[in-house]
C-alpha cells in the first residue's frame, strides 16, 4: 500500500455506516485506537461517526488542528459524549492532529506508505501522540491483517513469534529454560495463540486484530 490509498475490512461496532468510515478514513481508524481505553472498544470505534457531524468540516488532521483545544473539548463533552473522559481525550486527539499536520502532512497514510520495515513503522507509531508501545503493537497487527499494510518486519514488530508445528510435537523439557512470558503472542501455522489474561481488552484486541473474522 502506498501512501494516500485506504481501504480496510475491519468490523467492530456492528453499524455498517460507523464501520465504513473508520475502514476509508485513516485518522478515523487513529482517533478510534486513540479513545479505546477505560470505555468499550465499540464505543471507541463509535467516537469518529459521532465526531464528524460535530465539526465543521471533513474530519482530517488539518480540521481538527485549525479548532481551538477548547472548542474540540467541548466538542467531545456535547451529550452523548465520546469518551468517558471527554476533555482529555479531546486534547489527545488534538494533539493527535497537530503531530500529523507538522510531520506528515496531514495524511496519516505516508506513516506506514513510506516505512521501510516494521520498525520504522513501529517507531513512526510510537511518537504519535497517546499511542504506546501496546497500543501500537495492536496497530501494526490491525494494519497488516485488516487493510493489507505487511511490511517487511510486520509480525515481529506486531509482537507476533512464529512456530514451526514441529516445535509442538515433542513434550517440553520442564527443567528447560521458559521460552514465553505474558504478553508473547504465537503463530502456529493459521492459529494465534497469546500468553495472557483472557478478561483484558487490550489481549482481546491483539488477537482480533489478528484473527480473520
Amino acid at each position: 500500500m502506498t501512501a494516500g490509498s485506504f481501504a480496510g475490512d475491519l468490523r467492530i461496532t456492528g453499524t455498517a455506516e460507523v464501520d465504513d468510515l473508520v475502514n476509508s478514513n485513516p485518522l478515523a481508524l487513529m482517533i478510534g485506537m486513540l479513545l479505546d481505553q477505560q470505555i468499550s472498544i465499540e464505543l471507541a470505534f463509535t467516537g469518529p461517526s459521532r465526531l464528524v457531524t460535530r465539526i465543521d468540516g471533513p474530519l482530517d488532521a488539518a480540521t481538527l488542528a485549525a479548532m481551538p483545544v477548547d472548542d474540540l473539548v467541548a466538542v467531545f463533552a456535547e451529550k452523548p459524549a465520546l469518551h468517558r473522559f471527554p476533555a482529555s481525550m479531546a486534547k489527545r486527539v488534538h494533539a493527535l492532529a497537530t503531530h500529523l499536520t507538522e510531520h506528515h502532512e496531514g495524511d496519516p497514510t505516508t506513516i506506514w506508505g513510506d516505512a521501510a520495515d516494521g520498525k520504522q513503522l513501529a517507531r513512526s507509531l510510537k511518537a504519535l501522540p497517546g499511542f504506546g508501545p501496546e497500543k501500537t503493537k495492536i496497530f501494526v497487527a490491525v494494519l497488516a491483517k485488516r487493510f493489507g499494510v505487511r511490511p517487511d518486519g510486520w509480525e515481529a514488530a506486531a509482537g507476533v513469534r512464529n512456530l514451526k508445528f514441529e516445535e509442538f510435537v515433542e513434550p517440553p523439557d520442564p527443567n528447560a529454560d521458559a521460552i514465553g512470558q505474558v504478553g508473547d503472542l504465537w503463530r502456529l501455522g493459521q492459529h494465534e495463540i497469546l500468553c495472557g489474561n483472557a478478561r483484558s481488552q487490550v489481549d482481546i484486541q491483539r488477537l482480533v486484530s489478528l484473527t480473520p473474522v
